[in-house]
């Protein structure tokens, strides 16, 4: 027996036999092409595109009907990918200009693209480079003439083993009924974690030389809560965790139960639970887990993977489709968090890159800079803001002025709005996300000047800690619980009472059920997460005591060691 730890991304546990999926490419040669049959070369190329946007149709048309908005979106992201000039065309003209072979130019290219979101700060869209290298070995294996048939050969009922997997793949294991599936690369975020949650598959991800340890035919145990692979488990550890699994169904079956109740303590205080989105097609997955609203709305996606920004009807549209499928629910709209480094095109060749891009022009210092690329949506949202509870989010705040700046941009905005009797609601909330120590530090100098506070935990722990958390070299050091980090969560909801504005929570941590009652205790009472965890998290809030919690949250923040909290965190949880 041999255990191997990864990171767990969907929840579950399975038994069964292993299906090890090997998809290794071949060196890539390099050679050169006669002159007269460049041409032929080109054309190659494009029919290998062609093929590749035929699979992803077939395979969209696999979906199950019931699915989340997660299972096409992700295939129409690498479909739209397919029809981006960086892939589509750049390859084309190294072929012409350099006279070589396709398959030589598209790795040239991908290299360049992933090179490019190599050097972008948000773990999210850095994570974005999978998706590139997904779409562009696709079109390899066209070029190459290798197929995908080896998933007809999977049984239902196997646990399937690979190196990486993609969405389309992810979306065809489970029409063939795969029961789990474990990678040895990938993180939580990407694009296969999230959908593999949405489609309910339990799946391990990073659990390193997992194809090199398991064979297939083997009997596996995938345990997707704590990532991890048991590898011919004996029979004591099969009966164990079959109890487990009945467990789990069973809870399950009561957190459905919790879908419209209200998120409300033993001790009667009311708790908002919130979604967060990234597309609009997002919003059923977060009406169907009960969410109160949308905390968190993501507006980078609508201009990625295009060659230039959506214009502000465009935007409108988006944002209109979002707050009219949440009637009477708040929806926060944050506005543009892209870096220096993330052009609208998803990067251009020879653009500029910085140093440390974490450390340099993105999110609202972006936006303040170029104000061509602002107003458009800052009266896409205004406009938006008449359809129903619509509030504006400012990311990466770290001083006043920059607060006092957008403020001047939205007043100017309503002006010209006025002037051509657009209508707009002039009320619209304005609140500010504290995700860097210097606006925690300064929470109660934002204040007076914003409507509420969202906590965003990733980047909040990423620049207390200075770790970056898709490092694997140094990130067994991000921790919630880290006192410091504690310390700027608590300070930050004191201020907003302090002043009388809501805090929320939107990262990572608002959505960790292991971190629920601790911020309960801490005074949070808005917590923005994934759909997929919402329901979990409302059953600890509906079990819990409040008062209790409070004094629970004071004696953590005064504990030195960290070890100490640890233990009597998960105690708690």
């Amino acid at each position: 027996m041999l255990a191997l730890h990864g990171t767990g991304v969907s929840d579950g546990i399975v038994i069964g036999k292993a299906f090890v999926l090997q998809r290794d490419l071949p060196e890539i040669p390099e050679y050169a092409i006669p002159q007269e049959y460049v041409e032929e070369e080109v054309t190659r190329f494009q029919r290998a595109v062609e093929a590749s946007r035929r699979q992803l149709m077939a395979i969209r048309e696999h979906i199950p009907a019931n699915a989340p908005p997660e299972a096409s979106s992700f295939l129409d992201a690498h479909l739209l990918m397919l029809d981006d000039k960086m892939i589509s065309m750049a390859p084309i003209d190294t072929i012409r200009q350099k006279q070589c072979n396709a398959e030589w130019s598209l790795k040239a290219q991908s290299d360049i693209l992933s090179a490019m979101f190599e050097q972008m700060d948000d773990h999210y869209l850095r994570n974005k480079k999978i998706d590139v290298n997904q779409v562009v070995t696709r079109i390899l294996r066209n070029l190459l003439q290798q197929n995908y048939d080896e998933q007809e050969k999977i049984a239902a009922g196997a646990i399937v083993v690979a190196d990486d997997l993609t969405p389309a793949d992810t979306v065809m294991l489970k029409h063939n009924h795969v029961l789990a599936f474990v990678t040895s690369l990938g993180g939580p975020i990407s694009h296969t974690a999230i959908l593999a949650r949405s489609l309910g598959i339990p799946a391990i991800v990073s659990a390193h030389s997992a194809t090199r340890y398991v064979r297939s035919g083997e009997e596996l145990i995938v345990d997707g809560k704590r990532g991890m692979l048991i590898i011919a488990p004996d029979r004591h550890i099969v009966a164990e965790y079959r109890k487990r699994k009945k467990d789990i169904l069973l809870k399950r079956r009561e957190l459905n139960r919790l879908r419209t109740s209200r998120a409300v303590t033993r001790d009667r205080r009311r708790i908002m639970l919130l979604a967060n989105i990234e597309l609009p097609a997002d919003v059923r997955a977060a009406a169907q887990a009960g969410a109160e609203g949308i905390g968190l709305y993501r507006t980078e996606f609508l201009f990625m993977n295009r060659p230039a920004a959506p214009n502000e009807e465009e935007q409108f549209r988006a944002y209109v489709k979002v707050v009219k499928s949440m009637p009477g629910k708040p929806v926060t709209i944050r506005t543009l968090d892209l870096g220096a480094d993330k052009q609208v095109d998803g990067g251009r060749a020879g653009a500029a890159i910085t140093v440390n891009p974490a450390l340099g022009l993105r999110a609202v210092r972006l936006c303040l800079h170029d104000t061509s690329l602002f107003r458009p949506q800052l009266r896409a949202i205004l406009r938006a803001s008449i359809y129903g509870d619509v509030r504006m989010m400012i990311p990466m705040l770290s001083s006043q002025d920059e607060i006092f700046r957008v403020l001047d941009l939205l007043e100017e905005t309503k002006s010209e709005l006025k002037r051509s009797r657009i209508k707009f609601n002039p009320k619209m909330l304005v609140g500010g996300m504290i995700e860097v120590p210097a606006a925690a530090i300064s929470a109660d100098l934002f204040a007076p000047y914003l409507d509420f506070f969202s906590i965003g935990t990733n980047d909040l722990i990423q620049y207390t800690l200075a770790i970056d958390r898709v490092d694997d070299a140094v990130n067994y050091l991000y921790d919630p619980l880290h006192p410091s980090v504690l310390r700027l969560i608590d300070i930050t909801i004191r201020a907003g009472k302090k002043a009388r504005i809501p805090v929320a929570m939107c990262g990572e941590m608002a959505g960790d059920p292991r971190y629920t009652s601790l911020l309960l205790g801490l005074g949070l009472t808005e917590f923005s997460m994934h759909p997929v965890t919402l329901l979990e998290v409302k059953k600890i809030v509906r079990d819990s005591n409040v008062r209790e919690l409070t004094r629970f949250a004071k004696r953590v923040l005064k504990i030195r060691d960290i070890r100490e909290v640890h233990t009597l965190v998960e105690k708690l949880s």
